[in-house]
């Protein structure tokens, strides 16, 4: 898990997106490489950029999974309430609320799995 860890969120400064200047994001490959080279059979990237989402996904032979990281990630994950519109405080801009007035959890998580799929999710206005 590369980017904004939640564990160390308070060590970071905050929910803050990672990698922005240049020393971060080669930090950032380099800690990639490292996690691959170590028997890492996937890795997840939260809050980063998306074009430093897509160097490291290129770089990689592993899959990348990709939370506010835009497209070019192998996988997307969005957490349940935010997927569903539940989550209480402000709403990252990653997120998108499947659920809105006129559908049930079930629908909301087959509309995400779908837009996923289709790679209709993420869109530019959800990445950094």
């Amino acid at each position: 898990h590369l980017g904004l860890t939640p564990q160390s969120v308070h060590r970071l400064g905050g929910y803050k997106v990672q990698g922005r200047d240049e020393a971060a994001r080669q930090q950032l490959l380099a800690d990639a490489r490292a996690a691959q080279s170590a028997g890492a059979s996937f890795l997840v990237l939260e809050c980063v950029p998306s074009e430093l989402a897509a160097q490291v996904t290129a770089a990689l032979q592993i899959p990348t999974i990709g939370i506010g990281a835009g497209p070019d990630c192998d996988g997307q994950i969005l957490v349940l309430h935010d997927v569903l519109g539940v989550a209480s405080g402000r709403r990252p801009r990653f997120a998108k609320d499947y659920c809105g007035s006129d559908r049930g959890p079930r629908q909301a998580i087959a509309a995400y799995v779908q837009e996923v799929r289709q790679r209709q999710f993420p869109l530019p206005e959800h990445a950094y």
